[in-house]
Parts: structure tokens; sequence; C-alpha cells
């Protein structure tokens, strides 16, 4: 019998369950990418919504010279004001302050519409959801182009597209951080979620490249084409995401071995309760002091929440206030509202700084811009890998906290010195400083949105990533904000706003790290139980 081709052993070399795993994140990969893809444009095409006509070149100019001799017409002197090639209403003195606005309507509407997005997440189809929010979410992106083609100068039209574009794009990040749940378990998951989480960054390279093909000769299709992107990846979504293992009979390493039985009634098994006495099944160490359990003695009565079923025979989806309950969810999502905070202020501010610093030009300054994102990727993979091997997630965080405050300092002054200080400084910042936003957005919020504690509910993950994201989201918001306040009076302003929001998302994690590093292997202090009823 001939050997087999070393192509199909190692095809056959996977499990069928493993095979499933690596589509799903692939996929999920991919349709969150197309989000942050249709983010950029805008980003890219304010260069051309308010551009100065001085810039022409002197070819055209004696051009326009030598033509203007041939004309029997009378010479007409330029007009004083020298943005009128910009597109009407960003061409007034005030165009800052508009374009300002446009980023404010859609980080604001995606702060506020995240909290809504995992209560109603939870209680639909992750696919059905998800499918109708990428299909939305390019319509309105793709509505901003037309703009373009149909000559609006409504500065009203612009807005209200950005304000619905971040309510539908909310249905984005809590269906993905789900769906992943659901297939990777918690051994390896900071690992898993670090390397996907370069989704961000892999999305706005995409993002700005196609959006800065077309900038130049038609800003519309900047638009346009992401738009298309999104929603053509909203029908492959309908098409292929698979929301749970269960759903194509596979193993789930996150549905916990029961001892009990399954009936017409409940579709979850009905687990044990769990003691730390217990020699031959010992609690998970991280849940012991996430969860702040003595891991000595049974959990008390009256801290067990007892969640009503929903009729059809799973769990009832869980409430806003049932999720803030679950120990560690406020502290990490305040902390991510400092650390989005910063992230976005480099995200939205760190072009036009590299320009005034290094005096490179906008093209330039944004391809430069792009090796934060670089160091970010590598940051959240680090972050991840790390947090695996320690099993402690708050004192990850916390270390690259730490360290990024005085490398953000570092950055204000060596980042003067030249353009290979810059990128060095760039690569260090961006991983020190996406490194934690990116734990806390994938691996943590998995974590504490599919604890023992909750039965197997994957229906509180949608609402816990929700409510930690969109704390975030609220810094996000602010970022640029405080930024663009600061920013006239100085540089070295707007770095110690955000050392001082980087020393605030550590301190609001001081009460986790310091159960994480003073319990071995328990913690004390109570546990919340959520179970059927």
């Amino acid at each position: 019998m001939a050997p087999l081709p070393a192509g199909i052993r190692f095809i056959i070399s996977f499990s069928r369950d493993q095979w499933y795993r690596a589509f799903i994140f692939v996929l999920t990969f991919l349709l969150y990418a197309s989000f942050h893809l249709s983010r950029k444009p805008i980003s890219i095409v304010k260069g051309e919504l308010h551009r100065y006509c001085a810039a022409l070149n002197e070819g055209d100019v004696e051009f326009s010279s030598q033509s203007q001799r041939a004309s029997d017409t009378p010479h007409q002197q330029p007009p004083d004001n020298e943005t009128d090639c910009s597109w009407a209403p960003f061409d007034q003195d005030n165009y800052q302050q508009l374009l300002g606005a446009l980023d404010y309507s859609f980080l604001c509407a995606y702060a506020i519409g995240m909290y809504l997005s995992g209560i109603i997440g939870e209680r639909l189809p992750i696919r059905y959801y998800l499918t109708f929010g990428m299909l939305a979410s390019g319509a309105f992106t793709a509505l901003f182009g037309l703009g373009y083609f149909y000559n609006i100068h409504s500065f009203s039209f612009y807005v209200v597209t950005q304000i619905i574009n971040g309510l539908v794009q909310t249905t984005g990040w809590p269906s993905v951080v789900t769906c992943l749940g659901n297939w990777f378990g918690k051994g390896r998951r900071g690992l898993i979620m670090g390397v996907w989480n370069s989704h961000t960054s892999v999305g706005n390279i995409l993002g700005s490249l196609i959006a800065g093909y077309w900038v130049s000769t038609c800003w519309g299709l900047s638009f346009v084409v992401p738009g298309a992107i999104v929603a053509a990846m909203g029908i492959v979504c309908f098409l292929f995401l698979i929301e749970h293992p269960k759903d194509i009979a596979c193993s789930s390493s996150l549905v916990a071995h029961s001892r009990g039985h399954e009936n017409g009634a409940h579709r979850f098994r009905l687990q044990k309760q769990v003691f730390a006495d217990d020699e031959n099944k010992p609690l998970d160490p991280e849940i012991q002091c996430l969860l702040l359990s003595d891991g000595k003695h049974p959990v008390h009565q009256s801290h067990v929440v007892v969640l009503p079923a929903d009729g059809g025979g799973g769990m009832a989806a869980i409430s806003f206030t049932g999720a803030l309950r679950i120990p560690g969810v406020i502290e990490f999502s305040l902390c991510l509202l400092f650390a989005k905070l910063v992230s976005y202020t480099f995200l939205f501010w760190l072009p036009l700084y590299i320009t005034s610093v290094d005096h490179l030009d906008a093209r330039q300054a944004g391809e430069l811009s792009t090796l934060f994102d670089v160091g970010g990727i590598f940051g959240g993979i680090l972050a991840g890998v790390i947090s695996d091997r320690l099993e402690k997630r708050a004192s990850t965080c916390g270390l690259m906290l730490l360290l990024a405050a005085p490398t953000l300092y570092m950055f204000s002054t060596i980042s003067r010195m030249g353009l290979e200080a810059t990128i060095a400084m760039l690569l260090l910042s961006g991983a020190l400083v996406s490194g934690p936003y990116a734990l806390i957005t994938t691996a943590v919020s998995a974590d504490l949105g599919t604890h023992k504690s909750l039965k197997g509910n994957s229906h509180a993950l949608a609402t816990v990533t929700a409510i930690i994201d969109g704390t975030g989201s609220v810094g996000a918001a602010l970022g640029p904000l405080l930024a663009g306040l600061l920013s006239p009076s100085g540089w070295n302003n707007v770095f110690y706003m955000l050392m001082v929001a980087d020393a605030c998302a550590l301190l609001l994690l001081i009460r986790l790290i310091h159960k994480e590093l003073s319990c071995p292997g328990s913690a004390a202090g109570d546990q919340v139980l959520f179970k059927e009823h």
C-alpha cells in the first residue's frame, strides 16, 4: 500500500472539532476586521474634505497662465479663500470642529448603543443579529460616500449618517466575542484571543489602503467600497456562521462535565456544587480569584442568584444588573475606559503629531502611524501568552499599564530625536498601550461572561462583553476630545493627560491584582452563583 501524501496526512491529523474551531476563528476574524475596515475611511478622507487650493504644483499654475493668455476672456484673480477646493460645509474656518463632530457623533453613538446591544443580542440568534448589523453598517457607510456622487453639502446629513452607523456597528463586538467564547475554552484563551484580536489592526491597515486609493480622485468610493465589503461579509456571516458547537454536535471545552441528566425541560445539564476540599475536582484558580471565593467553604445560599428559565427549556438571559454583580466586571469596565481613552487618542491624533514632529506630509505620516497598530498586534499576543502562563489576567494588565506610563513620557521626548527614534517608540508604545486593551476586550470579557458559576449560561457573555466594551467606548469618545482641547497649548500636555489616564486604569485594578497575588489557589470573599430554576 502506497503511503499517504504529506498534505493528506496533515489534514487528517486534525479532528473534525479542530477544523470547525479553525473555521470559526478565521471567519469571526474576517467579520470584525471588515467592521474596522469601514471605520477607517473618515480619518483618511478628512484631508480631502478640507483641502488648500494653494497646494497646486507649479506646473498646474504655469499651464493655467498659458491658457489664460491664449483666451480672450479677462483674467480672474484667485479667491482670497484658499480652501475653495474643499467640500462644503467643511470649507469654513471652523472645519476642525465640524470634522471633530463627525468623530464624536460616531463614538458617542457607539458607546451608548453598546449597552443596549448586549441586552438585545443575548435575546436573539447571533447569526441573524450580526448579519443585520453588517448589512446596515455597509449601507450607512456607503451612504456617507453617496454624498459625493449626489453633491450633498448638508452637515446634518453626514452627522446623522455617522450616528446611525455608530449604533448599528455595536452589533459586531458582542456577537463575535460570544461566538468565539462558545467555541474556545479557557486553557489557552489568552493566546488565542490575543492572535484573534489582531483583526483590529488588520482592518485599520486595509481600510487605510482602500480609502487612500480613491481619496484624491473620487473620495465617495473610499466609503462605498468598504461599505460593499462589510455588506458582503454580512451575507457570508448569514451563510456560514455557526454560533455554538452543540449546533453541529461538536464538543465544547466550555461545557463542564456534569453529573446529571438531560431531559426535555432542560437543554443544559445540571452540575453539582463544587467545593475546594474535593481533591479529585479542585476549583479553577482563576475562578477562585476573580469570583473571590474563600476556596474552603461551600457557597452560602444568600449569595446565590436564581435566574428563571426562559420558558423554552434553556436558561434565561442575564439582566444588566445581574451582569454587573459578577465580581470584576465593574473594575475591568472602568479600567478599559481609561485604557481605550489612551488607545483612541493615538488612533485619531497620531498622524497629526507625527506630521508636526517629524515634518512629514499627511500620506507619509499616515503610513508611519500604522506601526502603532503593528506594535499593538504583538502587544495583544504577548499579553495573552503571559496571562495564560500566570493565570492572572488583572496582574498582566497591571504590569503592562505600569510600563506604559513611563513609555508615554519617553515617547514625547525621544520621538523628537528623529525618524528612527519615532519608529522604535511607535512599536513599543503600541505594544504596551494596546496589550491591556486587547486582553480586557477579549479574554477577560470571555472569562467573566462564561464562568462556571454561570452554569453554562452563554447568554451572559453578550451582556458582559457589551458592558465592558461600552464603558471603554466612553473613554474612546473622551480621549480625542480632550486631545483636541489640550493640543493647542502644546503636545506635552496631551501626553501628561495620557499618563494620568494610564495611572487611573492601573489604580482601578489594584483590588483584583491584590486578590490574585495573595491567592495561590484561593481568595477571600463572596461568590455569586447563577443557576436554573
